[in-house]
């Protein structure tokens, strides 16, 4: 594997390489690697609806959903939260503080738009159906909670997510064979979903299913049967109140793991 300032000078020129990367190529690795991160949110919420013991369900979920991460680093895909590593390229100095903004905005217009798209085929597809739309119930009851959950709160959740994915990303990336790449990429997402902590990217699914579910009359129905509250589940709460302090959070967790690693690590600082 590679060593902390192998991966270091290894990853300022793939940063670099991200930051030049033409816009519609970005757009579209960043819909796979959106797809595949609501993927991982979509089988942790079927196989976690029915489960009563907060515990067994987190850990069921922290062993499901990293496969959205393996999936992303072994096509290729390109994840926003991940690409927070490019502060090193910055650092560095093989990449532009403009070039990496431009790759985070097109990455992650392309993640939502794949998040988005197995969003609405989940609830308007039937794919919610499970045990009788219990499902459907959970997905809303989910998305709720995390439009409702305080900015201050979001911000720091998405500080601590972000330095987890990115440690797996680089834990991933120092790896020189496929089962070291998705052992990396594993256990730190893994220890993230456990904790509770908040991905925008995962959000990115994770709302928008519960938003389209209400919209379904059925869904609507058994939600409004159950008892949740779904008065801060709106487009706009999501937004404000959730995307963008978890969004700022991830940011300020994965560039400032990309600092600390080039501090500790990188040629120039040394």
């Amino acid at each position: 594997m590679l060593s902390p300032s192998e991966f270091v000078d290894s990853y300022a020129a793939i940063g670099a390489r991200k930051t030049q990367t033409p816009a519609l190529r970005l757009l579209l690795l960043g819909a796979l690697a959106g797809l595949f991160i609501a993927l991982g949110g979509a089988v942790t919420n079927t196989a976690a609806h029915t489960i009563a013991n907060v515990s067994a369900a987190r850990i069921i979920c922290g062993f499901l959903f990293p496969f959205g991460l393996i999936m992303v680093i072994l096509t290729g895909a390109e994840l926003f939260t991940g690409n927070c590593l490019i502060s090193i390229s910055v650092l560095e100095r093989k990449a532009s503080p403009g070039g990496m903004l431009r790759s985070w905005g097109l990455v992650y217009l392309g993640n939502f738009g794949g998040a988005l798209a197995l969003a609405a085929a989940c609830a308007f597809c039937g794919q919610l159906d499970y045990s009788g739309g219990a499902l459907a119930v959970y997905t809303v009851k989910t998305a709720a909670a995390k439009c409702a959950l305080p900015c201050g709160n979001a911000v720091v959740l998405g500080v601590l997510c972000n330095i987890l994915v990115c440690a797996g990303v680089m834990c991933s990336l120092c790896a020189k064979d496929v089962s070291g790449r998705a052992v990396g990429a594993f256990v730190p997402v893994c220890v993230f979903v456990l904790c509770g902590f908040e991905h925008c990217v995962a959000n990115m699914y994770y709302v928008p299913a519960g938003i389209f579910a209400i919209s379904v009359p059925r869904y609507a129905r058994l939600t409004l049967e159950a008892g949740v509250d779904v008065s801060a589940l709106t487009w706009g709460s999501f937004l404000l109140h959730n995307l963008l302090p978890v969004t700022l959070g991830n940011i300020l967790g994965g560039a400032g793991l990309g600092a600390l690693l080039w501090a500790c690590h990188g040629k120039r600082a040394s």
